[in-house]
């Protein structure tokens, strides 16, 4: 019985010593626990037992002294007769006692040996226990660590580690999809023209559209239908156009860019058809240099021949037999500014050019070209010759930065007559069916009408606001088209004046809001213009320029109840301005730093507003939006604050920052700083706008430095996100986009980087809208499979686009 309760025992603290399984471990405790009780029980009755046998000694110790009196005093066979009948039996007894003695002795010494084994095991299994508790919570604590890595994943941007926590309705990330959004854009308006640094840029076509050009696309408005199509091929700014004779056929130039290794890009020259928009020709490829300035037709001989001059330091003039793709000649043309060139109208072997201090008229023989410089004589020789135009008679007519109209002879290149006509620089000309000349000018913004003879006739001025004149286009020899330096184009007459039917910005752009409820917008920029838009009509409801000359729009919001719109300034001031009257019903300062976010909370009882200095600055928001208090600051960020979004219940921000840095904030307790990130993974978010976050996190493209992307918005429908990058494109992904390498389409159509994007209120269109181009681009949602989306694809490698354009000379 010992040995087979010490085995057992034994077996079942080894088997319990060695166990490693932490599940199995309670189990075999609480199976040691019962068998431990048992041995209690049996140590219990053991002792008891030997209390039995003590009683029975002491009572054996009491008859041994008669039984010694009986063998002393009885005879040998009385005594041998005694014992056979008295004694033996109580001697038989007595050693029979004495056995079960030992016996108990033994179970005793078994017992107490069971006891310290039990004692020994038991003080074993304590501090099995406790080792095994100890290991228990290591391995939930490592357990939780492994949870939480894999509740987590790392994005890098600039070598910067970024944690993402993986919300908890997500299963399996590694198993998520990354599918192609099922909605698509479709351009659908273009707003703004290029009037600041471009000329000649605009034409009437018989069709009753308008041609002009602003970043990569060329515009066809029907001015009496107020509709755009639009040609969308070129991969960089479009820079010149030209018309040719037969009324239908169109060449347009743009620059060269450089791709997102910084490389230049080739310019070329596409040749379409203005009725279809297919290119009929790509010329040049391969051959200019920068980008493409000037353009011309040939005229006498039915438009066969294209004259370019690029942008290189030699600024090459080559002739082209377009559409046969050949180049008859090429030569160096300047190394000075070249603003124009054009055939003679009736002998395609005479070219004239001009520009910085020069007019050449250039001689087309047997694949040669001979340059012979205008001679001003006792003229005064202007800084630039702005523009030309071939009288009716054949001379050569020029405009000059001196504010004159020289007269050239067609066979001397004399001057032969100069006109004063302008106050300042003489920037356009243009010349009517009866032969009756246009001229424009600059300081004094005046149109002026000549007769053959140059003698004034008619004359109007063109409102301040719209800037000087750029360049006319006769629609039917009273009624004009006139493109203005502050990228506006005016409609009108003498008598009636001009009224402004396309209207743009004319300087960088950063600020971008939407309607809650109506299709307006509201852009900003560095022209210190603030503008809202209707979309659905596509004009301009309103403008107002900011008093201080030194301030510029960066940012904007609407509040949720539409009634007013607050504007960040780059002097962190900023302004809250009522739609309907226009006029300032809040103005405020936050710092001194500029402002790079405003967003109201989903109630509109807040506002935040972030600025460079660090700091996001919480307002209370009563009277329908029309007072602040203060309420609060989060204090947190090492970088300047770049977007913010609230949480649906108004209660919370997610934040970014310009060291790539994620911060949510508890605004209801007093703009505390959440330090547990993890605990906001599931929060929902009114808007998504932040750049870095776990929903969009798949928009980066590897190796991204932190700036590739300007600005990001989800749809209201949260199906789609689209995202304004730095290399001129509009991306279009599916929502959320948790991803690395996540597919997109892309859009082209801006010239510079994408400042800002932002969805309608009913996501029926996005506005995009570029940086140095001052474009805004209006698209159309459309589902899948439906329009023509010649210009989508997948995204790859994007090409940068150059952010800057060549300066005007002369202006």
């Amino acid at each position: 019985s010992y040995l087979i309760k010490t085995g057992l025992l034994n077996d079942l603290y080894h088997n319990d010593v060695s166990a490693e399984s932490s599940t199995e471990f309670p189990d075999r405790l609480s199976l040691m626990e019962v068998r431990l009780h048992a041995q209690e029980d049996e140590i219990t009755l053991l002792k008891s037992s030997l209390a039995d046998a003590l009683r029975k000694l002491r009572l054996h110790d009491q008859q041994i002294p008669l039984l010694k009196q009986q063998l002393i005093a009885g005879k040998r066979n009385s005594l041998f007769q005694c014992a056979n009948i008295k004694i033996f039996p109580q001697v038989y007894w007595y050693f029979k006692f004495l056995s079960v003695l030992l016996l108990h002795v033994s179970m005793l010494i078994s017992a107490l040996m069971t006891a310290c084994l039990h004692e020994l095991c038991a003080s074993d299994l304590n501090i099995r226990v406790r080792r095994n508790s100890e290991k228990s919570r290591d391995s939930q604590e490592k357990t939780k660590q492994r949870l939480s890595k894999k509740a987590s994943i790392k994005m890098f941007i600039r070598g910067r580690p970024i944690t993402m926590y993986i919300p908890s309705n997500i299963l399996n990330y590694e198993e998520l999809r990354m599918d192609l959004p099922s909605q698509k854009l479709d351009l659908d308006w273009v707003y703004g023209y290029r009037g600041r640094d471009c000329r000649a840029n605009l034409y009437l076509l018989p069709s009753g559209e308008a041609v002009y050009f602003i970043a990569c696309v060329v515009v066809l408005y029907h001015i009496s239908n107020q509709t755009q199509r639009h040609y969308q091929k070129h991969t960089d700014c479009v820079r010149c156009l030209a018309i040719h004779p037969d009324k239908v056929r169109v060449a347009s130039g743009q620059t060269a860019g450089v791709d997102k290794d910084g490389k230049p890009l080739q310019p070329f020259v596409h040749i379409w058809d203005s009725k279809t928009l297919v290119t009929l020709q790509q010329i040049g490829l391969g051959t200019f240099e920068r980008g493409v300035g000037a353009l011309a037709f040939s005229s006498s001989d039915a438009g066969t021949f294209l004259c370019v001059i690029d942008d290189s330091n030699e600024h090459m003039l080559s002739v082209w037999d377009w559409n046969k793709n050949i180049k008859h000649v090429e030569v160096k043309s300047t190394n000075e500014a070249v603003l124009g060139v054009d055939f003679s109208p009736t002998d395609t072997n005479n070219i004239i050019s001009c520009g910085k201090s020069h007019v050449y008229f250039w001689t087309l023989s047997a694949c040669t070209l001979t340059k012979k410089q205008g001679i001003f004589g006792k003229y005064k020789k202007p800084k630039f010759v702005l523009c030309f135009v071939f009288s009716l008679t054949g001379d050569v007519l020029t405009g000059d930065s001196e504010g004159n109209i020289l007269t050239w002879g067609k066979s001397t290149f004399q001057i032969m007559k100069q006109t004063r006509a302008h106050e300042g620089s003489v920037f356009t000309m243009c010349i009517l069916q009866g032969g009756a000349i246009l001229s424009g000018g600059g300081k004094d913004r005046k149109v002026i009408r000549w007769s053959a003879d140059l003698a004034p006739e008619r004359e109007c001025e063109i409102p301040e606001k719209f800037g000087a004149v750029r360049t006319i286009a006769d629609v039917d020899g009273e009624e004009l088209l006139v493109g203005t330096t502050r990228n506006a184009i005016l409609r009108g007459t003498f008598s009636d004046g001009f009224v402004a039917i396309v209207q743009g910005h004319v300087d960088e752009m950063w600020g971008l809001a939407t309607h809650p409820t109506q299709n307006i917008f509201l852009t900003c920029g560095n022209d210190r213009q603030v503008c809202v838009w209707n979309a659905e009509d596509h004009k301009l409801d309103w403008c107002t320029t900011l008093e201080v000359r030194e301030e510029s729009g960066l940012c904007a919001d609407f509040s949720p109840n539409g009634g007013v719109v607050s504007v960040g300034l780059s002097t962190g001031r900023w302004v809250v301005l009522d739609l309907q009257t226009k006029e300032v019903v809040s103005d405020l300062t936050d710092g001194n730093e500029q402002l790079s976010v405003m967003r109201y909370s989903p109630d509109g009882s807040f506002l935040a507003v972030g600025s460079h200095d660090n700091f996001i600055y919480i307002y209370n928001v009563t009277e329908g939006g029309r007072r602040y208090t203060r309420f609060g600051k989060c204090t947190g960020h090492s970088s300047f604050i770049t977007h913010l979004d609230w949480s649906k219940d108004g209660k919370y921000i997610m934040s970014n920052s310009g060291d790539y840095e994620i911060l949510y904030w508890d605004v209801a307790s007093g703009c505390k700083l959440l330090r547990n990130r993890f605990e906001s993974k599931d929060r929902e978010w009114a808007s998504y706008t932040c750049v870095l976050g776990f929903h969009v996190m798949g928009v980066w493209l590897e190796g991204s430095d932190g700036t590739d992307i300007n600005a990001l918005c989800r749809s209201h429908s949260e199906s789609m996100v689209a995202v304004a990058d730095d290399f001129c494109k509009v991306h279009l992904f599916q929502y959320p986009c948790p991803k690395p390498k996540a597919p997109s389409y892309k859009y082209e159509g801006h010239g510079s980087h994408v400042t800002n994007v932002r969805f309608t209120h009913n996501d029926s269109h996005l506005l995009s809208m570029g940086g140095k181009d001052t474009c805004i681009l209006q698209w159309r949602v459309k589902g899948a499979g439906t329009g023509d989306h010649s210009k989508e694809h997948l995204a790859s490698s994007s090409s940068v686009c150059s952010s800057s354009s060549s300066p005007v000379n002369g202006t």
